[in-house]
């Protein structure tokens, strides 16, 4: 059965201090835990229209008020981070939450992290894919001999604490090259695909590409994900009215580095309509998710439900019509008892 979760950045909201947006983001946690949404996930970032740049300590309160949904990252930016102290920060979560944590590992679109840190920007491939490297180990919770450029050598070391379980989840987060999908097939870790543009369908060939590298070894892949932004209200016209005007500041902030244009009305609305935006009333939403679900064969889908200053209040609605009546519908739809 599919998995269906949020995930948020904690985007700044109008009037609010940084630590109110945090405060926030524990209730809008609690809350999705009561109406039955499955996993929710924290952004990590490191500049001023983002509150949250430690998702751990954010998730272990969520996990102190909550009994039944998972918690994990989205993502954590493995290349400017200690390997070692993000598994004992993350199995620290899992302990508090008797076994609901999980971490989403990527290299970031945002590149902050890296100059705050100490990084150079030029080596980003290399740290990523050393401290993966090195990260798969920890996350078997065995003792980890490893060597390699960026980080002292370890001999049998064990890191503590371990997870009850014994395994901590580790998704890779990907955001659109095969590159990325065959290191997630090669470290035997479930591929989350941050789809934010245009149909989800086109990444039908990462999916493919995913399960080719299985169908090789003769295993079936451990997950498949996507992380795409949307809002739900009670019509489609209010969703998309209250959604707007807090994702095109969004759109504007970040895209003053990128060299994006200003986001209009009738792009943002076509994206609605036939791209990876699932903006709208509960059965819209709901259709929309199935229709990816079934596109991709996936086994979890994560509404990024933070756009901008969207007020706390209308999160919280759009977060318990997504749990109450969202979440039901697409389970209908995908056992073929709904349209």
């Amino acid at each position: 059965m599919i998995e269906l979760g949020l995930d948020t950045f904690g985007d700044m909201t109008d009037g609010a201090t940084h630590a109110q947006v945090v405060r926030n983001v524990v209730e809008q946690g609690v809350l999705a835990d009561r109406v039955g949404v499955d996993f929710i996930g924290i952004g990590e970032h490191h500049r001023e229209d983002f509150a949250i740049s430690a998702p751990e300590v954010v998730l272990a309160a969520i996990a102190a008020r909550t009994s039944r949904i998972k918690l994990g990252s989205a993502v954590t930016v493995l290349s400017s981070d200690d390997p070692i102290r993000v598994f004992q920060r993350f199995s620290t979560v899992d302990a508090i939450s008797n076994g609901r944590a999980e971490v989403i590992l990527g290299r970031g679109s945002f590149t902050e992290s890296f100059p705050l840190f100490g990084f150079d920007l030029s080596d980003y491939e290399r740290l990523f894919e050393e401290k993966l490297d090195l990260f798969s180990l920890l996350a078997r919770e065995k003792k980890v001999t490893w060597k390699g450029t960026i980080h002292p050598g370890l001999k049998q070391q064990e890191v503590f604490p371990p997870t009850e379980s014994g395994t901590l989840k580790t998704w890779i987060g990907v955001g659109g090259s095969p590159e990325s999908v065959i290191r997630a097939a090669s470290y035997d870790l479930p591929l989350m695909l941050a789809i934010i543009g245009g149909a989800p369908a086109r990444f039908r060939p990462f999916v493919d590409l995913y399960k080719q590298a299985y169908d090789q070894i003769g295993k079936p892949t451990p997950g498949i994900g996507v992380h795409s932004p949307g809002h739900v209200a009670a019509t489609d016209e209010l969703a998309r009215d209250q959604y707007f005007a807090g994702y095109r500041i969004m759109h504007g902030l970040v895209g003053k580095s990128r060299g994006w244009p200003p986001l209009q009305r009738a792009d943002f609305d076509r994206e609605c309509a036939h791209g990876s935006m699932y903006v709208g009333s509960p059965e819209t939403v709901a259709k929309k998710i199935a229709a990816t679900a079934r596109a991709l064969d996936l086994t979890r889908f994560d509404l990024k439900y933070s756009g901008g200053p969207v007020p706390h209040e209308v999160s919280m609605e759009g977060i318990r019509l997504y749990g109450e009546q969202v979440i039901p519908m697409v389970r209908e739809i995908l056992e073929g008892r709904g349209n």
